[in-house]
């Protein structure tokens, strides 16, 4: 939608990496609260097909923002397994004390 301002410059080719990742993210909640909700696991097919999408809209705007969401993704791939598994071990921990 704005390409010609996020090509314009160095910044906001990156700020364009960012958006895409945070495409990303959403589209990798959305697979991943799909698939629960269809009773099916959640793989790193849903990781891979959201990085997949969010990459080609990254390529419509910049060369650059290609690498810049690829890296932008991968921070923000390790935070939600970081959060993930802290989560899961509260829980894990409340029911091993009763």
């Amino acid at each position: 939608m704005y390409r010609g301002k996020l090509a314009s410059s160095e910044l906001f080719t990156i700020l364009g990496g960012f958006i895409s990742s945070l495409l990303f993210l959403v589209l990798l909640t959305f697979i991943g609260n799909f698939q629960e909700a269809n009773g099916m696991r959640t793989s790193w097919g849903a990781v891979i097909l959201a990085e997949a999408v969010a990459l080609i809209a990254a390529s419509t705007v910049h060369r650059v923002c290609i690498t810049t969401c690829f890296l932008f993704s991968a921070g923000l791939l390790y935070e939600i397994n970081k959060i993930s598994g802290v989560t899961v071990s509260k829980i894990e921990s409340k029911t091993k004390r009763y």
